[in-house]
């Protein structure tokens, strides 16, 4: 099931974090955060932004969660989104069910905008994000090194909203719980 994520989570989510960190090139963090640093960079997205995890039998298999796309008020109708799943999960549609969730409260949110960045030889997940109809915006060549080799970005984008945002941003704490929870548990086709 889909819930939000809380600070307490931290430890379970950076478990699954710190494989794409010691072992890819899908994140270009080279250090595997400590637990009250991870659980201080959730605290400040949840201020504002959902932060999802995916969850059976009390086991996390996979996160996501939104963050504004540039930190200027011109931007405020856009979000950055990421997701990382345990390798046990791959392939099941959880990134696909976690994503949706995410956009759905994103809506709520009187966002406008999702951004994609995804290092440019993971095309599982550049697919994953065509599937869920982003498009590709931009590709930074050789703007990350790691593991002994250059690397690309990929940015994808994906309209959710009537270009004109008629609406402020709305903090995550300003939407009501019910419809939230009502965004989780959704039933989509996996």
């Amino acid at each position: 099931m889909v819930r939000m994520a809380t600070v307490e989570d931290a430890a379970n989510i950076l478990h699954i974090y710190a494989y794409y960190i010691e072992n890819t090139t899908t994140t270009f963090e080279y250090i595997v955060p400590s637990v009250a640093e991870f659980s201080e960079r959730m605290a400040k997205i949840l201020q504002k932004y959902p932060y999802l995890v995916y969850e059976e039998n009390g086991t996390i298999y996979g996160y996501a969660y939104a963050h504004q796309f540039m930190e200027r008020a011109a931007s405020q109708w856009g979000a950055e989104l990421s997701v990382y799943l345990a390798k046990e999960a791959q392939g099941k549609g959880i990134g696909k069910q976690l994503y949706q969730a995410l956009t759905e409260i994103l809506k709520l949110q009187h966002v406008v905008k999702l951004y994609g960045c995804i290092e440019g030889s993971n095309a599982q997940s550049i697919a994953m994000h065509k599937r869920l109809g982003f498009s590709e915006i931009a590709r930074f060549a050789h703007c990350g090194y790691k593991h002994g080799k250059w690397l690309d970005l990929v940015w994808l984008e994906k309209t959710i909203a009537d270009a004109e945002p008629s609406q402020p941003f709305l903090p995550i704490s300003q939407i009501e719980k019910k419809h939230i929870v009502s965004c989780m548990q959704k039933k989509r086709n996996l």
